[in-house]
């Protein structure tokens, strides 16, 4: 089954916070209905079911999220993928088990403020 990414619905909502949740990931909802309003949510559809989401804040990544049982499909990378050719330049914090990914993805990594921090220029 492949997905397709496309900007996040009104109807979306509860599935990315789902999933976002899922994942136990710290995000506001409100901030996460705002940006769903904005343009600035991705999601990952398989046959019209959310399997993965990445949230915005202008060109910094808030999150990515991808169900457990889709993890290791791609996924992830066609969202930041997809989020790359909406912004010139990407910016993402995030835990080190997940630096490899970010890496892959021509994140250069450095640290900040304590905390890994990476940067795509596009």
């Amino acid at each position: 089954m492949t997905s397709s990414v496309r900007p996040a619905t009104d109807d979306d909502l509860l599935a990315v916070v789902r999933v976002v949740d899922a994942a136990m990931l710290e995000l506001d909802h409100d901030a996460v209905r705002t940006a769903v309003g904005s343009g600035d949510v991705l999601v990952a559809d398989c046959e019209g079911r959310v399997v993965g989401v990445l949230v915005l804040d202008g060109d910094h990544v808030d999150a990515v999220a991808v169900r457990r049982s889709r993890r290791g499909q791609g996924i992830g990378t066609a969202l930041v993928e997809a989020a790359a050719d909406r912004r010139d330049r990407l910016t993402a914090d995030f835990d080190p088990r997940v630096r490899p990914f970010y890496e892959s993805l021509g994140f250069n990594v450095g640290r900040r403020d304590g905390r890994l921090w990476g940067v795509r220029e596009g």
